[in-house]
């Protein structure tokens, strides 16, 4: 029988660079996504709120067709800026863009943990940057589907059902902060997501981890302002923080009486927290003792 050697050839091809090496993760963990379980329907039951929204601009355009249903309720169908801050920061939104973040980000970097994937992903000419940001933006593309898409469409949909321009020229500002508000929630809840999701490789286990440190936050300040009665307390809440924020933003009165920029250095802290943990436990190799 012949035995036949077989050796190596030189690979002469040229080594392509990607512009956006990032993007394969966001597209894979996207799929993925919407392949668990009752995730399609927690996300796309998230756009209620804003379908409600819609309908309250609409109707606030056609009051008296629809006086018979709204009553002595006109006031609250008024389309200004607070009308844009009570969706953005209504209590049901944000626990609806908690629960898409229980079941599409626990598992973005717990997953790759556990089953050692961070060597294979830095294997290739891929940076720690270019991982974090594909993880990132998986979030990113939830979230500001829900946030900055709608918050411009409701401009839009009130400009056509109104006939004029009128009310962009009352409030040319409302746009930015549409969007800066958006890029806030979402940059928050990714670090958030992110940082709980590189603590353990349980994925059930930092589903757990998303869901009740929002909640708990929100039952620690309860305790203590319902108790003590003192606004500051609010800032031990994450829901409470970010309408806060929200608040100011959209230029309304905060709920609580606590300078906005308290909010904001809290935020800014816990993402900068996330950074420099994700820096440390985001690496090619694990050492061994």
């Amino acid at each position: 029988m012949t035995i036949r050697e077989k050796g190596y050839f030189h690979w002469d091809g040229v080594l392509k660079e990607r512009k956006l090496p990032w993007w394969p993760i966001t597209r894979l963990n996207i799929k993925l996504a919407f392949k668990k379980k009752y995730f399609k329907f927690i996300y796309f039951g998230s756009f209620i709120p804003a379908l409600v929204f819609l309908v309250g601009i609409y109707v606030s355009e056609r009051i008296e067709d629809f006086r018979y249903m709204v009553g002595g309720s006109q006031q609250i169908l008024e389309v200004n800026p607070a009308y844009f801050k009570t969706y953005f920061t209504g209590d049901f939104l944000l626990f609806l863009m908690v629960m898409i973040l229980v079941v599409s980000g626990a598992g973005l970097i717990a997953d790759d943990l556990k089953y050692n994937s961070l060597q294979l992903y830095f294997s290739r000419p891929l940076q720690k940057k270019d991982y974090l940001i594909g993880k990132a933006a998986v979030i990113f593309f939830f979230l500001l589907l829900l946030t900055v898409v709608p918050g411009l469409l409701f401009i839009i949909f009130k400009i056509l059902f109104s006939g004029s321009f009128r009310f962009i020229a009352s409030y040319p500002w409302l746009p930015l902060s549409i969007i800066v508000f958006s890029l806030i929630l979402v940059c928050f809840f990714c670090f958030y997501t992110l940082l709980l999701s590189s603590l353990s490789k349980n994925r059930r286990y930092v589903s757990i981890l998303i869901f009740a440190v929002y909640l708990f936050s929100d039952v620690l300040f309860g305790f203590f302002y319902g108790n003590f009665r003192k606004p500051a307390f609010a800032l031990l809440s994450l829901k409470a923080n970010l309408q806060q924020l929200g608040a100011f933003i959209f230029k309304q009165q905060p709920a609580y009486s606590v300078p906005w920029y308290w909010s904001f250095l809290i935020v800014l802290g816990i993402c900068s927290l996330s950074y420099f943990v994700l820096k440390i436990k985001v690496k090619g190799v694990d050492v061994v003792k």
